[in-house]
């Protein structure tokens, strides 16, 4: 651990979540009209494609990463660590704020063919990840270089429906959406999305702003997988939650677990992590559930784009980040859903050696099932819903935005 109080790395690191989705929001319809220079859609990737990419590439001995704030303990020591062992050197930028702004900063120079000044970058599953797929932005993968996500990863995390087999990305950290709700007003189980809308808690419901989280809980209520939509789907969602609307106090961004604790909320849409952390950081009794129709999962991936002059340095990094050690390393500070099962049991074994606040932390996050979901629940889990285009873009956030930001 560094020198920073490991409960205000929490904190922030919560922030950046929160932050995260209600940046999106913002930025969703900017992105529409981002990309100065047009992309044309490429076919999916072949084997032939990852042995062209990659033949005569050659390490370099450096690495330029572009990432989230506050998504690495501040001394980074999981990058001092690979410097130390390979003589790989890292720059290490937390210059991502969103993911439409981002996208619209390094599309142009994409679709050019020139590098974008990063190597490897993170970006969360959903409407610019499928842009940078479709638009042939990204490197194949060589998993023959990734043996330790290929030996250490959950199956869960390697075969999302985004990218199926990992063709172009791996998780940085994963979290899911479900419904949190305090137990000290709510006294019934809680085990499905329809008591979102039980006229009973009326004015002390919460449900998330953001579009796609919104729209994905409207459509699992109506028995939808979003993954797998279509735009009668959206309307029908749509239809449902402006239903709603009259009984909900607030469309939740950053900051709802204070309302939940307090009891200005007392059941509300909600991340895992944030319920985490409220409960560990302040004592609260929050309570969190994945709903029998399912839930939301968003995943953070790593990925390497077409034009990095150092992608052998970075495919190195991408695994490294699979290894036990290092995964445990990651999840201590950010305490999200890591892809490595086995650190589990890692975090156990570092809270042996650890100072005791620490000891304790560890051991409460491996007994957690916010950090560490059941297979049951990871399977009762869906992705964003697929937008294919601007015209699908437009169409989905004109049902879904009105009714979160009316």
């Amino acid at each position: 651990m560094n020198e920073f109080d490991p409960a205000f790395l929490r904190g922030i690191t919560q922030d950046r979540r929160s932050f995260l989705r209600a940046a999106g929001l913002v930025g969703a319809g900017a992105a529409l009209a981002a990309c100065g220079v047009k992309g044309a859609k490429v076919s999916p990737a072949k084997a032939d494609d990852v042995a062209k990419f990659w033949a005569g590439k050659k390490q370099n001995g450096h690495v330029d990463f572009a990432n989230w704030a506050s998504y690495m303990d501040a001394n980074h020591s999981p990058l001092k660590k690979f410097t130390s062992e390979t003589g790989i050197t890292v720059n290490y930028k937390e210059v991502i704020t969103d993911d439409p702004t981002w996208y619209g900063k390094i599309q142009p120079q994409l679709a050019a063919g020139q590098p974008i000044g990063y190597d490897l970058m993170v970006v969360t599953d959903g409407i610019e990840l499928n842009k940078l797929v479709q638009f042939g932005y990204l490197a194949p993968l060589d998993h023959k270089m990734l043996t330790n996500f290929e030996a250490n990863a959950g199956a869960a995390f390697k075969n999302e429906s985004f990218d199926k087999g990992n063709v172009f990305s791996v998780p940085y950290a994963t979290g899911y959406t479900g419904i949190g709700y305090n137990p000290k007003y709510v006294k019934e189980p809680i085990t499905s999305i329809k008591q979102l809308f039980d006229p009973k808690y009326k004015g002390k419901i919460g449900m998330m702003k953001d579009t796609q989280e919104l729209g994905n809980f409207g459509m699992l209520l109506n028995g939808v997988n979003p993954e797998t939509s279509t735009e009668a789907d959206w309307k029908k969602a749509a239809a449902t939650l402006q239903a709603q609307k009259p009984i909900v106090r607030q469309y939740v961004d950053q900051n709802y677990t204070k309302s939940l604790s307090n009891g200005d909320l007392w059941i509300t849409m909600a991340w895992s992590g944030d319920i985490f952390q409220e409960n560990l950081s302040n004592g609260s009794n929050l309570q969190f559930v994945v709903p029998s129709e399912g839930g939301t999962i968003w995943t953070d991936n790593m990925m390497i784009p077409k034009t990095a002059p150092n992608p052998v340095d970075a495919l190195k990094l991408i695994d490294f980040f699979y290894r036990i050690d290092i995964a445990a390393m990651l999840t201590e500070e950010i305490n999200y859903v890591p892809s490595v099962p086995a650190v589990k049991a890692q975090l156990l074994k570092d809270a042996q050696t650890a100072s005791k606040s620490d000891a304790a932390t560890f051991t409460t996050m491996a007994s957690s099932p916010l950090v560490f979901p059941t297979d049951a629940e990871l399977a009762n889990l869906r992705h964003y819903v697929n937008l294919p285009n601007p015209g699908a873009e437009k169409i989905y956030q004109d049902l879904f935005l009105p009714i979160s930001s009316g």
